[in-house]
């Protein structure tokens, strides 16, 4: 088993999202989805050697999400398996994005597994979404982390989903605590004020990005801000599409962002002090990819370099 300076460890949640048709509403499509593996499909896609270390239930959904991150090259040597059936996410598109709720428990997806001792094998460590705050994952998620901040890059993206089976309580507080633990935090507008709801976005990410981190924030159509340590903040616009679907574009953004730091080594030699003009281009790259998902059903980025 192999890993290495320029591989990524994905640690999180692979399920199913339900969508509905746009030809027949009534109609939902099964389509892999969760947004680390969409991440750890993203990287393979875009070229970054990525291992996806979530778990991966014994029914056909199962079936198809290993067939989607296989064939988009990720490695899946660190996923665990169970006979357990697999999470689903009913998709509930909206004019102000999309809602889920929630099939989570008693599946295989939450049944990851500590992976604190492999993670200095790998140049970066991504965790995130829903395994980072239901169990049996999230406690296995957070000692990763933790190992991952002292041994590789932790790279975190909150991604907050709102659902009754999910306490907003304790979601906040895991996720703060994997926030304060990263090198790099990518999140949405939308992320920061359910996790820092009496603070502005932009002070939160400034705040974040001054404690010595690369901070990036979302903010869908109006386009994407880099905070760093040392510089001021830098932003680019949304790249204009008309836009077909919405699901999976701020993993495809992620995976943009972490693929162009492996990719020139400034996850290692200091995303936190990334130049200005270095920071714009990682955002336009992103940009891009998240662009090339919106134009189209799906969730697998079609920019496949980074010249």
């Amino acid at each position: 088993m192999t890993g290495g300076p320029g591989a990524v460890l994905v640690m999180g949640e692979a399920l199913i999202d339900l969508v509905p048709s746009a030809q027949e509403p009534r109609t939902h499509l099964a389509q892999p989805g969760g947004a680390p593996a969409n991440v750890a499909a993203g990287l393979a896609g875009l070229g970054t050697p990525s291992w996806y270390a979530g778990a991966l239930g014994g029914d056909g959904f199962a079936r198809t999400i290993e067939e989607r991150l296989v064939s988009a090259g990720a490695e899946l040597g660190l996923c665990a398996r169970s006979p357990l059936p697999t999470a689903l996410a009913v998709a509930d598109p909206g004019p102000e994005g999309t809602g889920y709720h929630f099939h989570l428990q008693e599946t295989a997806t939450f049944r990851i597994q500590d992976r604190s001792s492999e993670v200095g094998r790998f140049g970066a460590v991504y965790v995130g979404g829903l395994a980072a705050v239901v169990e049996p994952a999230a406690e296995a998620v957070a000692a990763t982390a933790r190992a991952g901040a002292g041994e590789s890059v932790l790279v975190v993206d909150p991604n907050v989903r709102e659902d009754r089976t999910i306490d907003p309580e304790t979601t906040a507080e895991r996720l703060r605590e994997l926030c304060a633990l990263a090198h790099v935090v990518k999140a949405s507008d939308e992320d920061l004020v359910h996790l820092w709801p009496d603070t502005d976005p932009d002070e939160t990410c400034r705040i974040l990005a001054g404690e010595g981190r690369l901070v990036v924030l979302t903010r869908g159509a109006r386009g994407s801000t880099a905070y760093t340590r040392t510089g001021e903040p830098v932003s680019v616009p949304a790249v204009p599409v008309d836009v077909v679907n919405t699901i999976g574009a701020g993993d495809a953004f992620m995976a943009g962002v972490l693929s162009w730091l492996v990719g020139i080594g400034a996850h290692r030699s200091g995303a936190s002090t990334l130049p200005r003009e270095r920071a714009e281009a990682m955002l336009r790259f992103a940009s891009q990819v998240a662009a090339s998902v919106v134009a189209r059903s799906g969730t697998e980025p079609s920019v496949l370099n980074q010249a």
